[in-house]
């Protein structure tokens, strides 16, 4: 007997049924909306494209066997079966935030609304999915291999991040901590700890690095002197040296454009604060592979890990507590 195949499609609410939760009724939002002079139609026909893509995914998937529909707010205590094949239909945070509750099974991911959505992580639409799905089923389709981030605190709590992880407070105010990485440790005062995977790092890694450029491009030019990012780390020779504002497009693409399968992480410190009993030399650098970054919270409360900017599924980060950073054995694997 041949074995019945199980897709689990993986949803999200729409911008209107988020609506429709916080006022309760859908005359209620359209009342809050429209007074505060938006289009409320703007939301209606998003919903309805989102919704047709969802229904036209999905009636193709009964085709080749069992279908659930599984909301984005349960993925943390769901159980996968090994063979399950999971089909994201949503947007490109979507897709990571499903692919780092996953072990081995491949990601089909829909973008339903490309007049909305670039959808880097989103190669298929609703109509692909009758030539795709067979592809996969015989093994023929191409699957792209994805690194994950890994944090593992003592207690054994652990949590993955495909795009990056976040260390700090939960209000993004000031954190306390010492970071440590091979020989060298620092204790820091910042607005926390930013580390990205290859596929991260266009995305919250990218910001940073532009905002960091283009701060020490106008200090040059406010302060008449050659700017530069501080040396961090010296030992493994990869430093960022001084920068020539005139190349600064080079050096920050020879940072972003990592392979999605890196088998580095970047790390990033952000907003630094040096005091009296905090530094602010080591606050960017690579975690290769076999190394991991040390993050000891001196935070009485209010610390926490998070991934892929899902600050509802977090680590609580309190003082005394070690987190160990390093690149992930497990991978995501996104057909393409």
């Amino acid at each position: 007997m041949d074995k019945i195949l199980k897709f689990v499609v993986i949803t999200k609410k729409t911008p209107l049924e988020e609506l429709i939760q916080k006022y309760n009724t859908m005359e209620q939002a359209k009342f809050y909306i429209t007074h505060l002079g938006e289009d409320f139609s703007f939301y209606t026909k998003q919903h309805q494209r989102y919704m047709l893509s969802l229904e036209e995914t999905v009636s193709s998937l009964t085709n080749y066997g069992k279908v659930q529909r599984l909301d984005r707010q349960y993925l943390p205590n769901f159980i996968f079966g090994d063979d399950d094949i999971v089909v994201v239909v949503g947007q490109d945070g979507l897709v990571a935030n499903t692919m780092k509750y996953l072990k081995n099974q491949i990601i089909v991911a829909v973008n339903p609304d490309k007049s909305l959505w670039d959808g880097v992580l989103l190669p298929f639409v609703p109509s692909d999915m009758k030539k795709i799905i067979p592809e996969i089923i015989k093994g023929k389709r191409d699957v792209k291999n994805i690194s994950m981030a890994k944090v593992s605190l003592a207690d054994g709590q652990v949590l993955y991040g495909v795009n990056d992880l976040f260390i700090g407070q939960k209000t993004h105010t000031s954190a306390r901590y010492t970071i440590k990485l091979d020989d060298y440790e620092e204790d820091q005062l910042s607005s926390g700890i930013i580390i990205s995977t290859g596929l991260g790092s266009t995305g919250w890694l990218k910001s940073v690095i532009s905002g960091a450029l283009n701060i020490s491009k106008s200090y040059k030019s406010i302060n008449g002197k050659n700017s530069s990012i501080l040396d961090w780390n010296k030992k493994n020779k990869s430093i960022v040296k001084d920068i020539n504002t005139e190349n600064t497009s080079n050096y920050e693409s020879s940072y972003l454009n990592m392979n999605w399968d890196s088998t580095s992480l970047v790390f990033s410190v952000r907003e630094p604060f040096p005091s009296k009993s905090s530094k602010a030399n080591f606050v960017f650098g690579m975690i290769n592979s076999g190394k991991s970054l040390h993050i000891v919270s001196k935070m009485p409360e209010n610390g926490v890990i998070f991934s892929d900017g899902v600050e509802s599924d977090f680590l609580t980060f309190s003082s005394g507590m070690e987190a160990r950073i390093r690149l992930s054995k497990r991978k995501g694997h996104l057909a393409v």
